[in-house]
């Protein structure tokens, strides 16, 4: 048995794999080695990995960045920090961090851009504009501001909202401040664009005296890395945005030059797509083909352009397309540029132009390199060996636990005879899949999600669907915001005793993040595979993991889909008492190259009778 104390484990009971989970990261930690972890929910691997990091860090004089991809997931981190504090009685210094935006005092900066922000930010400070960031730097208020620093570090680690309020209230930049105590802090709760945006990264580690080589990168929820990468060093501009720029130009009275600049870029867009093959709507675009004169100056004209628009509207589309026209003249290698032509939602046609990165790798690559050390964990960090491939990690130790939940309470299922394939969709199939769903939801004694792989297809079905659906039907809809979301979803939870269906999808709202702990959800179906028809970024994205990987339609096509499919699933089990059913309602699931995509503590059967088994498992 561990000596709790010893590597700072606050909870009286170990979990099911705790002891060998904190052991084994203290190892790693001692042997300097990085390390990813399938760590399913139950496993406890938040407090596992910040216990035994926490001693080693203060130990070693180390520093922890533990980055998470959503705010709500700061607060586990937090939360965990403030138990060891009183546990313990050690005076452990954390800071939780947002983006600036998120934590600025500010009014009417809701609807700005990050970069819109940043240079809006810039605006204010540098005009000394901004009163909270000018009290800050008022060497008359020290004796305020160091009682309130004090207070902070007294009554911390403080969630950030508690910050922003409390420094808010007093007048002091909650950025600022928060920095401050960054400098002291152990343990730096962030966003993962804090680390992995290099301009940032070297920013936030200056202000905080902070370096990489001392510090231990932690990744939550790491599934969500490649693409967070990806998106990180992918940049576009369209006819639309030309258009809200050239908008700028007349509001503004920009200087002609600028304004026949605009209009040069947006017919060379339109020129470009004449290439794209009729019955088609995307190409492929060599660097070369983006030509436009004095290429360099118009960069430069329209940055100077949108910090005038930025002193007043707070937001200028310009910069827009000067960041994109810097971005356009990087490296090919890891990159691919397309075209497209579409329409937007006004129903007016838009062609996109699109500098997208491939290799997620050209953004974590620095970081492996030269941090203490990278722990990077999710419950659905499978299969392993794709994310040490798409990540970069070479020196590293690979780990996978089974779900800590009684086997008795789950019931994995794959029905065959249904399918969403492309070549066998129509009203046939759509009638099938309907009365199996129905035939599924309506034995199960409780409410039930089904997730489609998108909302055409669900609609399409849904039609079926609630002729023979006995429940209430709750529909997921396109975009939805926080308060819609937590409204319907508290809707739905209020049927739990009659049952309802919530009819969702995959890559949608409810797909992963949401907790529905107790008798709230007992079952979850997952209609199809959540596979789009392959487009040119995504044969674009198989045929560079097939030159690197040699497995490039598992990488960039097949794994990610059914890696959504597990996440989905896992709505279901959330603690050690709740009891429900997970099915896989297509027959491709059971073909070996998507079976062996799932987690190998999954014990799933095939049947054709699954309304029977459903009714067995409820009623044992």
């Amino acid at each position: 048995m561990i000596n709790k104390e010893e590597f700072f484990f606050p909870y009286d009971e170990l979990r099911v794999s705790q002891e060998h989970f904190i052991t084994y990261v203290n190892e790693c930690a001692t042997k300097r080695k990085h390390m990813l972890i399938h760590a399913p929910t139950g496993v406890g691997k938040t407090v596992s990995v910040i216990s035994p990091l926490l001693r080693f860090a203060i130990e070693k004089d180390l520093t922890i960045f533990f980055l998470t991809p959503r705010h709500m997931q700061h607060k586990i981190v937090v939360d965990t920090l403030r138990l060891i504090k009183r546990k313990f009685k050690k005076d452990i210094i954390a800071v939780d961090f947002i983006g600036k935006k998120g934590m600025c005092a500010q009014s009417g900066i809701d609807l700005l851009g990050a970069n819109e922000f940043g240079e809006y930010c810039k605006e204010l400070t540098e005009k000394g504009s901004c009163i909270y960031y000018e009290n800050f730097k008022d060497n008359k208020l020290n004796p305020k501001k160091e009682n309130l620093l004090y207070e902070s570090l007294k009554a911390g680690p403080m969630h950030v909202q508690d910050v922003v309020s409390q420094m808010s209230q007093e007048h002091f930049c909650p950025f600022e401040m928060s920095a401050v105590l960054a400098q002291k802090a152990k343990v730096i709760v962030m966003d993962y664009y804090h680390i992995l945006n290099p301009n940032i990264r070297k920013t936030i580690l200056s202000r905080f005296n902070k370096e990489l080589g001392k510090s231990i990168i932690v990744f939550d929820e790491c599934h969500n890395l490649p693409e967070r990468c990806r998106k990180l060093l992918t940049d576009k501009i369209s006819t639309k945005i030309i258009d809200y720029a050239l908008r700028e130009a007349e509001q503004f009275n920009a200087a002609d030059g600028l304004k026949e600049a605009l209009i040069d870029i947006g017919k060379l867009l339109v020129e470009l797509s004449k290439d794209i093959p009729f019955e088609e709507h995307e190409r492929l675009v060599g660097k070369d083909e983006f030509k436009i004169n004095f290429y360099e100056q118009t960069i430069h004209d329209l940055k100077d352009f949108a910090d005038e628009v930025i002193e007043e509207k707070k937001r200028s589309s310009a910069l827009s397309v000067a960041g994109f026209l810097k971005h356009w003249q990087g490296e090919d290698y890891g990159f691919t540029r397309i075209l497209t032509k579409g329409f937007g939602d006004d129903g007016k046609p838009v062609i996109t132009l699109k500098y997208k990165c491939l290799d997620p790798s050209l953004v974590t690559k620095e970081i492996i390199e030269n941090s203490y050390m990278v722990v990077g964990m999710s419950g659905t960090l499978t299969p392993l060996e794709m994310y040490k491939d798409l990540l970069g990690f070479d020196n590293i130790d690979l780990l996978e636990y089974d779900s800590p939940f009684p086997k008795k309470n789950q019931l994995h299922l794959i029905v065959p005879g249904v399918t969403t394939k492309f070549n066998v969709r129509g009203e046939e199939m759509y009638k099938k899949i309907a009365l199996k769903s129905a035939c599924l939801v309506n034995a199960v004694p409780g409410n039930s999600i089904v997730f489609f792989p998108s909302y055409k297809l669900r609609d399409e079905i849904n039609p079926f669907f609630e002729k023979w659906c006995k429940k209430t039907t709750f529909l997921e809809q396109r975009e939805m915001n926080k308060q819609e979301r937590d409204e319907l979803l508290e809707k739905f939870k209020s049927y739990k005793d009659q049952g309802a269906v919530l009819l969702a999808v995959s890559n949608g709202s409810f797909g992963e993040g949401i907790d529905l702990i107790g008798d709230f959800l007992k079952a979850v179906l997952i209609v199809g595979i959540p596979l789009n028809r392959p487009d040119l970024e995504t044969k674009e994205l198989i045929a560079y993991y097939e030159k690197r990987f040699q497995k490039g339609w598992d990488y960039g096509y097949i794994y990610p889909a059914i890696i959504t499919t597990i996440q989905n699933a896992g709505r279901c089990i959330r603690s050690e008492t709740d009891k429900g059913v997970m099915v896989f309602l297509d027959e491709r699931y059971k073909w070996d190259n998507y079976f062996k995509c799932f987690p190998k503590d999954k014990h799933f059967r095939v049947t054709k009778t699954p309304v029977e088994m459903i009714n067995e498992f409820f009623k044992n």
